[in-house]
């Protein structure tokens, strides 16, 4: 009995594993999608939210497993109470995948180049994000995931660089209006992903301390 519970922890560490990739591979693929104009990959960026959620169900139920049947307790209780939240937040960063995704569906095949250094370096930032949050779950590394939480500053500083840079540009080029609100909106949307990101290295420091902390209000100083 106690080795199929710890094969069911494990079980959940991997399976959470398993949907981070899913969903760092959507964050990296719709920012591709956007700056090749490909509609054909945003496409199927749209068709795989629904893997994510097929995962994120499966994990629920895994957890509801561990609750009901094995009754877990102290650090135990607390790992499987923050991946119920954890995958929560990795299904909303997924949405957030799609999300850009139907901007690029939605302005066609305009040739515009749509590409600006800032966003991809909020993809980068984000994508090594939830990649830090979701090894300190599985490695149990608090100061990993305390550096996640810091390294949402920077996507912060590079959010409001690209929505000064866009503003600059539609004053230059009132033409490029539209494709610009795009942008701002790609911006804001990985801008969100980096807060989820936070909040699954929150879960973290909770199940690893039993303490729930904000970071906005400064539990790292």
């Amino acid at each position: 009995m106690r080795k199929n519970y710890l094969n069911d922890l494990k079980e959940l560490t991997q399976e959470i594993i398993k949907m981070s990739e899913l969903v760092k591979s959507s964050i990296k693929n719709t920012v591709d999608a956007l700056k090749k104009d490909d509609l054909i990959m945003a496409q199927e960026v749209i068709n795989g939210d629904n893997t994510i959620d097929d995962c994120e169900r499966s994990i629920e139920n895994l957890c509801l497993k561990l609750l009901l049947t094995q009754q877990p307790v102290a650090s135990d209780m607390r790992m499987v109470s923050s991946a119920l939240k954890m995958i929560t937040d990795l299904e909303r960063i997924g949405d957030f995948s799609t999300d850009i995704s139907e901007i690029v569906i939605k302005g066609g095949r305009t040739h515009t180049n749509y590409s600006i250094p800032f966003i991809e370096k909020m993809c980068e930032a984000v994508i090594d994000m939830v990649d830090g949050a979701v090894r300190s779950f599985a490695e149990r590394d608090i100061q990993l995931a305390k550096r996640v939480c810091l390294a949402d500053d920077k996507v912060d500083e590079l959010f409001l660089s690209a929505k000064d840079l866009l503003v600059e540009r539609i004053r230059k080029e009132e033409s490029f209006a539209e494709r610009a609100l795009d942008l701002m909106m790609v911006s804001k949307y990985l801008e969100r992903i980096g807060d989820h990101a936070t909040n699954l290295a929150e879960w973290v420091i909770f199940y690893l301390t039993g303490v729930h902390i904000n970071t906005e209000k400064g539990f790292l100083a």
